[in-house]
C-alpha cells in the first residue's frame, strides 16, 4: 500500500547560476585570494622583504595558541572547521585590507582638512581606527550569523566566530608593525633588548595578544544572545549584535588612545581595564559552556526514555572529562578511527539536545522533525563503537558512594514496647531509628552501586 511522504514536495524550481553553493563559494574564495595579494603587496612595501619575514615569524607565535584556546571554549558544540578558516582568513585579509585603505584614506583627508598632521594621527587612531576597525571584523560575525544560522546557536559560537576573526586581523597587523619597528631598528642600529623590535614585541605579542580578540568578542557576545532571542523579538536580535559593536568599539578606542593619558597611561589602562575585562568575559564564556553541558545533562534523558540512549549517557555526555576519557578508551580498543567515532558520537548528541531546547522553546525550524531523525540515525549508527567507551567513561567518572550512617546494632535487652532499658531498670526513649529493612529495599537501582552494597544511598522505605 502507498504511503503519503512526511511533508509536502515543491515543484521544481530553476534555480539561477549565482544562487549555486559552487558559484559563491568560488566567488568568496576568490575574494579572500585577491584580498590576501593586495594585503601583502601593501605590507611589503612599508616593511620591505627582510621586515615582512621578521614580522611573520614573530607575528605567528601567539597565533596557534590563541586559536586552540577558541577551540577548546568550543568543545561542547564544536562548529565546522570551514567556518574557522573563512573567519581567520576574512580577519587577516579582507578585513585588513578594508582597515589600511580606509585608515589611511581617512586620517590623509583629515591632515589635509584641518592642516594639522599630529592631530590627524590622534584622531585617526583614537576614533577613525576603532570604528573601521570593528566593522571590518563585525562583518565576518554577521554573514556567519546570517548563512551559517545552524551552526550559530548562542553566545560561545559567537566569542568563537569574533574571536576567530580578530586573531586574523592582529595576525596581519603585527607583521605590519614588527616589520615597520625590524626597518627602523635597521636604520638606528639597534638590536637585541633595547631595540624597537623588541619593544613592540613585547606590548604586542606578549602583553596583549588578546587585544583584538577581546575588542570583538563583545561584538560576538552580542550576535550570540541574538541568537538565543526567539523570532518575536526582533528589535532586540537587531539591537544587541549593535550594543555589542559599539562597545568593541569602546573598549577599542580606549585602548589606542592610552599613550595620551601621559607616560603611564598605557599600563594604567592595561591594568584597570583590559585585564578585569578580559577575566569577566573568560568567567562568561566558561559559566556558559557550563551550562550548555547542563542542557546536555537536561535533554538527553527524554531519548534515553525513547530507546535511542542507554541510561548512563547523558551523565557522560555531560562532563568533558567523561568525554575526553571515552575517546581515549576507544582510541586503545578501535584505533584512530574508533575515536573519531566516538567524537562524532558525542557532537551528534551535543547537537540533537540543543536542537531539542530550541525545539522547546520555539526557535527550531521547520525541518526540525528531518534534522533530529537525522542526527537520531547517526547516533544509532555509531553505536556500536560509542557505548562501550562512553559506559566506561560513565563509570570511571562516577562519583563515589556516600556512606549512609549504620545505626548500632539493637541490643539485646531491648524493651518490646520501645525505648531501651537501662542499667537500673530506667527506659531511655524509643531509638530513632525503628526496624531496619533490608538493604535491597532500602535502595533503587543504581548502576554504580550493586543493589546490597552496605552503603546504597537511602529509599523510599527506609523510614
Amino acid at each position: 500500500m502507498a504511503t503519503c511522504p512526511p511533508y509536502p514536495t515543491r515543484a521544481h524550481r530553476h534555480t539561477h547560476w549565482w544562487q549555486r553553493s559552487w558559484v559563491r563559494y568560488g566567488a568568496l574564495i576568490t575574494l579572500l585570494a585577491l584580498s590576501g595579494l593586495v594585503i601583502l603587496a601593501l605590507v611589503r612595501e612599508q616593511t620591505g622583504t627582510q621586515g615582512f619575514l621578521v614580522g611573520l615569524g614573530l607575528a605567528v607565535l601567539p597565533v596557534p595558541l590563541l586559536i586552540a584556546a577558541f577551540r577548546w571554549l568550543d568543545r561542547v558544540d564544536p562548529g565546522p572547521w570551514r567556518n574557522l578558516l573563512f573567519c581567520f582568513a576574512w580577519g587577516a585579509c579582507a578585513a585588513a585590507l578594508i582597515a589600511i585603505v580606509a585608515n589611511s584614506f581617512a586620517t590623509r583627508w583629515i591632515a589635509t582638512a584641518t592642516a594639522d598632521p599630529a592631530g590627524a594621527d590622534t584622531l585617526g587612531a583614537t576614533v577613525i581606527a576603532p570604528v573601521v576597525e570593528e566593522s571590518a571584523k563585525a562583518a565576518a560575525v554577521l554573514l556567519v550569523f546570517l548563512f551559517r544560522r545552524r551552526d550559530f546557536t548562542g553566545i560561545v559560537d559567537g566569542v568563537v566566530v569574533a574571536g576567530v576573526t580578530a586573531t586574523g586581523f592582529a595576525f596581519t597587523e603585527n607583521i605590519l608593525y614588527l616589520g615597520t619597528a625590524f626597518g627602523t631598528d635597521q636604520l638606528t642600529g639597534d638590536s637585541g633588548i633595547a631595540s624597537v623590535t623588541a619593544a613592540t614585541f613585547f606590548v604586542r605579542v606578549v602583553m596583549s595578544p588578546f587585544a583584538h580578540p577581546l575588542f570583538t568578542v563583545l561584538t560576538g557576545i552580542g550576535f550570540g544572545i541574538a541568537a538565543l532571542s526567539t523570532g518575536r523579538h526582533h528589535l532586540r536580535r537587531a539591537l544587541l549584535p549593535l550594543a555589542g559593536l559599539l562597545l568593541a568599539m569602546a573598549m577599542h578606542a580606549l585602548w589606542n588612545g592610552s599613550a595620551a593619558f601621559g607616560e603611564y597611561g598605557f599600563f594604567a589602562v592595561y591594568a584597570a581595564f583590559m585585564v578585569p575585562a578580559f577575566g569577566l568575559l573568560t568567567w562568561l564564556v566558561i559559566w556558559t559552556r557550563q551550562r550548555e553541558l547542563g542542557t546536555v545533562r537536561a535533554e538527553l534523558p527524554a531519548y534515553v526514555l525513547a530507546g535511542w540512549l542507554t541510561p548512563v549517557e547523558p551523565y557522560a555526555l555531560g562532563s568533558m572529562r567523561a568525554r575526553r576519557i571515552a575517546r581515549q578508551y576507544a582510541r586503545r580498543h578501535a584505533g584512530k578511527e574508533g575515536a573519531r567515532a566516538v567524537a562524532r558520537y558525542e557532537a551528534c548528541a551535543t547537537s540533537v539536545a540543543f536542537l531539542r531546547q530550541r525545539g522547546r522553546r520555539g526557535r527550531a525550524g521547520a525541518d526540525f522533525t528531518a534534522r533530529e531523525r537525522a542526527l537520531l540515525e547517526t547516533l544509532w549508527h555509531l553505536r556500536g563503537v560509542a557505548r562501550p567507551a562512553l559506559d566506561y567513561a560513565a563509570r570511571a567518572t562516577a562519583p563515589p558512594p556516600v556512606p549512609v550512617p549504620v545505626p548500632w546494632p539493637v541490643p539485646p535487652w531491648v524493651h518490646p514496647y520501645g525505648g531501651t532499658q537501662g542499667a537500673y531498670g530506667l527506659r531511655t526513649a524509643p531509638s530513632p531509628y525503628g526496624p531496619q529493612a533490608p538493604y535491597a529495599a532500602q535502595a533503587p537501582h543504581n548502576p554504580y552501586v550493586p543493589p546490597y552494597h552496605p552503603y546504597a544511598p537511602p529509599g523510599p522505605h527506609r523510614p
